[in-house]
């Protein structure tokens, strides 16, 4: 074949090859997911970061396809590793934890799935590290509860309005490690250690979540100790 003919039909081919592709969507590059078909990621720049973005995600037909997304707010001393993470610390932990329940001050958005609890004026959150009721919602708060290690959660009508349980020290709860850490409706800056986002994008969320399909929620960072891919 003459050069020239040869040229031609490299040019041709390069015209029917398909175009470079960019990265694999986030979860195809996570480690583990959970196991289910929902996954909610939320990523922060770096460890010292208080703010990032938060995306759920459908996995369908073998992919993984972004649902939503909103601008985020982590903790005010930025993010830490899950197990090595200390309670009154301001530091949101990171790691792939599952979301057993949903609560609010307000009524549950529609559609919502997940079981949900709505808050009552004797609604609180024990993080009383010398209670049995320990990283538990509490109704009444107990006698072993002190009201000062916990959250009254109707005083928070903003932050509480609607909001997600992350699973973060939960199932087996380690003293010290830390308690109350949910995926709230965004208040006037950083998080005590929580995910927050806008209003909106809780209510869409919620309405999103299915506990068919096994959601979970991935925390962690663009690179380094604490990324989200080896989560």
């Amino acid at each position: 074949m003459r050069p020239g003919v040869v040229a031609a039909a490299l040019a041709s081919a390069s015209l029917l090859s398909p175009a470079p592709s960019g990265p694999a969507p986030l979860p195809e590059r996570m480690a583990d997911t959970g196991g289910g078909s929902q996954l909610i990621t939320a990523q922060a720049p770096r460890a010292g970061s208080t703010s990032g973005t938060v995306t759920w995600w459908d996995r369908r037909d073998g992919h993984w396809v972004k649902a939503g997304s909103a601008a985020a707010r982590f903790g005010g001393k930025g993010l830490v590793e899950g197990g090595s993470r200390r309670q009154g610390t301001n530091t949101t932990p990171t790691g792939l934890y599952d979301l057993p329940y949903a609560f609010g001050i307000k009524a549950a958005p529609g559609g919502t799935r997940s079981p949900y609890r709505r808050v009552h004026q004797d609604s609180w959150w024990c993080e009383d590290n010398r209670s049995r009721s320990y990283n538990r919602w509490t109704e009444p708060r107990p006698g072993d509860c002190r009201a000062s290690e916990s959250e009254h959660l109707i005083s928070y009508g903003t932050q509480y309005a609607y909001a997600l349980v992350i699973g973060f020290n939960y199932e087996r709860a380690v003293r010290g490690r830390g308690a109350g850490i949910f995926l709230h409706v965004n208040g006037r800056g950083a998080t005590a250690g929580c995910v927050s986002v806008p209003g909106d994008a809780v209510r869409r969320i919620l309405a999103w979540a299915d506990p068919a399909r096994r959601p979970h929620i991935a925390i962690g960072t663009s690179g380094g100790p604490t990324a989200i891919t080896r989560y």
